[in-house]
């Protein structure tokens, strides 16, 4: 995975854990994806930025996902969870940019 940016794997993991869970029914299952994505982003940040750039971007990849629920209640679930991912690649192309 060392050729797809990480913004990319962490708005892949928001995106994908939710519509894992949505279109399997199991919500474990979506979680699973989403640790999975989490765990190589969290890997590449720190490979690429830095063991506290890692621990803060995983941090927002955590809170992103905790965020996602209140806002779906506003806009909406795929709203929601588009805006958040959107929110966690940006910032992960922005720290990693400054590296």
């Amino acid at each position: 995975m060392a050729g797809v940016p990480t913004s990319v794997v962490a708005a892949a993991g928001l995106v994908g854990g939710y519509g894992v869970a949505r279109w399997t029914n199991r919500r474990p299952l979506g979680g699973a994806a989403l640790a999975a994505a989490g765990t190589v982003a969290a890997r590449q940040w720190q490979q690429r930025s830095g063991t506290g750039a890692a621990a803060a971007l995983t941090g927002l990849y955590v809170a992103a996902f905790a965020g996602s629920h209140p806002l779906a209640k506003k806009v909406g679930a795929w709203p929601s969870v588009f805006a958040v991912a959107g929110g966690v690649a940006l910032a992960s192309w922005a720290v990693e940019r400054r590296a």
